[in-house]
């Protein structure tokens, strides 16, 4: 059941994608207008700068996804004949076998001297990245991400 359900979300992300437009809209806005929107500001944000000084910020949108299942097995007693007054034990084995994954979208910002240069969602790990009307400047609303 909770694979079924892992499984639905991946294949709804897939139907939504990177729209141009929602990227090319960061492009020359300042960099104050990131700090303060709503959406990134709920992410792990990871800094760095090149040596030609342009930040990169790193918006690290994921989720840990670990699914498990397993089974065993009931072994009845071997009682040799003769022996019926004594109980042979029953034995039980079991395994589990666990698999985890972590679908990353990486939201890539190039800044510059405060500008915002570019914006380019990678994902990895298997995640698709989507962008919406949420992920523009200025957006200031309600999300339920």
């Amino acid at each position: 059941m909770r694979l079924t359900a892992v499984l639905l979300v991946l294949s709804l992300a897939g139907c939504m994608s990177v729209r141009q437009e929602d990227v090319d809209a960061w492009a020359g806005r300042p960099v104050a207008e990131l700090d303060v929107h709503p959406v990134f500001l709920t992410m792990k944000v990871v800094r760095t700068v090149t040596p030609d000084g342009t930040e990169i910020r790193n918006y690290v949108n994921s989720k840990d996804m670990v699914s498990c299942g397993g089974g065993g097995t009931v072994s009845p007693g071997f009682k040799p004949q003769g022996y019926s007054a004594v109980a042979a034990p029953t034995t039980y084995s079991s395994n589990v076998m666990c698999t985890s994954s972590t679908p990353t979208c990486n939201n890539l910002f190039y800044i510059k001297g405060g500008i915002v240069q570019r914006f380019t969602p990678v994902g990895s790990g298997g995640a698709r990245c989507f962008t919406d009307e949420r992920m523009r400047p200025g957006f200031s609303g309600p999300v339920n991400y």
